[in-house]
């Protein structure tokens, strides 16, 4: 088999993917409140998320999410620290009114990006996904791995495309709310989204 899928197996993948991708989640819901704050930030976030993706498809690839499937412990390990991870984001949204415009403006680049990149890979549904997800149209042989990265790559970019859009599409509706009383509330409102995602994620 060659390293590239078959073109009718690569169509099937992007729709599988697409109709995935565009089921909301975790990660939609935080592009979403981050793309409220502001347009740069919504972006960086999806870019962020998208890396993340890319951190699952490597994980699936080397065997490493079979791991998580097979050690209850170190599953349970990863899913309350992005659990976690969520409910902070979530307290420091609210007490530092995260989405008002002079703190979008001042945040480092690198800030909404990480922490896109941490929502996803804390996340060990998303590894135990593409470790069911990836290897069915990959299909066997020696060069399944490459396939699977090419695969992964794939789902990364379509999330980057979409992600992006909801970010934009947000910042315009930030944009029209920028009055302090506005921002005061959507921080209250985001930072409550990201608090209520991190204990869905502790309790499922």
């Amino acid at each position: 088999m060659a390293l590239f899928p078959e073109l009718p197996t690569f169509l099937a993948f992007c729709a599988a993917a697409v109709a995935l991708i565009l089921t909301p989640g975790p990660d939609t819901m935080y592009v979403l409140t981050r793309g409220i704050q502001s347009r740069a930030a919504g972006v960086r976030s999806a870019l962020g998320i998208s890396t993340g993706v890319l951190f699952h498809t490597a994980v699936a690839t080397l065997g490493l999410a079979a791991l998580l499937r097979a050690a209850p412990v170190a599953y349970r390990a990863v899913k309350y620290a992005g659990a976690v991870y969520l409910v902070y984001l979530g307290v420091q949204a609210i007490r530092n009114d995260e989405f008002g415009a002079g703190d979008a403006a001042a945040e480092p680049a690198a800030g909404s990006f990480r922490r896109g990149v941490l929502v996803n890979a804390l996340n060990p549904k998303v590894a135990l996904f593409f470790l069911a997800f990836l290897p069915g149209f990959a299909g066997a042989g020696p060069d399944s791995p490459v396939r699977m990265l090419l695969l992964g790559a794939t789902y990364a970019a379509l999330t980057a495309v979409y992600l992006g859009g909801v970010a934009v599409a947000s910042g315009r509706v930030g944009a029209l709310l920028s009055s302090s009383t506005t921002t005061a509330r959507l921080s209250w409102l985001g930072g409550g989204a990201m608090i209520a995602l991190g204990a869905a994620l502790a309790v499922e």
